[in-house]
């Protein structure tokens, strides 16, 4: 029997069952057609079925599906660091793959205490935002601040958590900086705390603090990371010293995440004491297929101007909610490639799924946020359709 996600095993409904999708559609089996409005949990970014990756995917099963980076290597995971080493800002070059993005951020937490450890300095806490979500592992769930996930932690120890407002930020270095490893954060989009959204001055005032303190910034670029703010990367605006990625490194295809140092951290790390290496090691990191369904999915990302797609993708939902407003609505916010009717009343939103689906959309609102992060190769009909059904839920 499966056990499904963040469900009530015995009272939830039946899910729908796919048997075929290709592009922004999911094909049910008794015949229905769906938008994947949420490109599964904003992963697949390329659509369903897209020939270049499971060209990629076939071709290095072709040769073998896995290795361990044990003792060994192999050419696509060579190729995928050299890749992002050289695509990514900065001098964020050294990429330690993972198989999720709570695995990777527990690398990246993992990375920043122990580089603290390297260098006899004994600050252990965490400073991270209210409302934050890294992930469902344990240490990702700390440093979280996720209503859903409160009841693991009676109290949660040696974390800080701050609202993204700039006095907040100023006052807690202040404060506790001789404590603190790290300062991790979602850059600009707060995913599942809420799809709240931010501006880059606080992030360029938090590396400041960091550089004055001495203070590792981690960017979970998970959910936000390949454009979805409507920066390629916000690591690109204000650079951190550890960036983490996931969901669309693989334009969704396979689970695949990597956790990158950048050289103050790697150096951190490196010398004659073995009791300095990073003693990690996911058993699928660098798996073989899943680094040549990335290299892939970033071939696509460059070479068909994906950045265009998503600026356009925004103007088509500023323009399609311009004249939006309703007494249920408390606010609707757009950013990049994600557009969020948050609701006074979560109750509002019981039903809209059924709702959405006979009007062939798939989408999955949560607590009081409706929301859609559509696949990026979506045409401006289909988005509109997403969009117009959003519109009719509230009449």
């Amino acid at each position: 029997m499966i056990w499904y996600p963040y469900e009530q095993m015995k009272t939830m409904k039946p899910p729908y069952e796919i048997v075929d999708a290709e592009g922004v559609y999911l094909y049910t089996e008794d015949g229905q057609e769906m938008i994947d409005s949420i490109s599964s949990w904003w992963s697949v970014i390329h659509g369903y079925k897209h020939p270049a990756l499971t060209k990629a995917i076939k071709e290095q099963a072709d040769v073998f599906s896995h290795v361990m980076l044990g003792g060994l290597t192999h050419p696509a995971v060579q190729r995928l660091s050299d890749k992002l080493a050289d695509w990514l800002p900065g001098d964020l070059d050294y990429c330690f793959f993972s198989d999720s993005g709570s695995v990777a951020v527990e690398v990246a937490l993992k990375m920043a205490l122990q580089f603290n450890v390297n260098r006899k300095d004994g600050r252990k806490t965490v400073l991270s935002l209210t409302h934050s979500y890294h992930g469902d592992t344990f240490k990702t769930m700390e440093v979280g601040d996720d209503e859903d996930y409160h009841f693991a932690f009676e109290e949660k120890q040696g974390v800080i958590h701050i609202p993204t407002k700039i006095p907040a930020l100023e006052e807690a270095f202040e404060k506790y900086h001789e404590e603190l490893n790290c300062f991790i954060v979602e850059p600009l989009l707060q995913g599942a705390g809420g799809m709240r959204m931010y501006g880059l001055d606080f992030l360029k005032r938090a590396r400041q603090l960091c550089d004055q303190y001495d203070v590792l910034l981690i960017f979970d670029e998970v959910a936000t990371g390949f454009g979805r703010t409507g920066y390629r990367f916000v690591a690109d605006e204000v650079l951190p010293d550890i960036l983490v990625l996931g969901k669309a490194l693989t334009g969704g295809y396979i689970g695949h995440a990597v956790t990158v140092a950048g050289e103050k951290v790697y150096r951190g790390f490196y010398g004659d004491d073995p009791a300095l290496a990073l003693m990690h090691g996911p058993t699928f990191m660098g798996n073989a297929l899943a680094c040549s369904a990335a290299l892939a999915s970033i071939e696509l990302f460059e070479g068909q101007d994906y950045m265009a797609k998503i600026h356009r993708i925004t103007e088509i939902m500023r323009r399609e909610m311009a004249d939006f407003s309703n007494p249920k609505v408390k606010e609707v916010r757009i950013m990049g490639g994600c557009i969020c009717l948050e609701v006074y009343d979560g109750a509002v939103l019981s039903g809209y799924q059924e709702f959405a689906a006979k009007r062939g959309v798939f989408a999955r609102p949560f607590l009081k946020y409706l929301y859609a992060m559509p696949p990026y190769v979506i045409s401006e009909e289909e988005l509109v359709q997403v969009l117009s059904v959003m519109r009719a839920w509230f009449g």
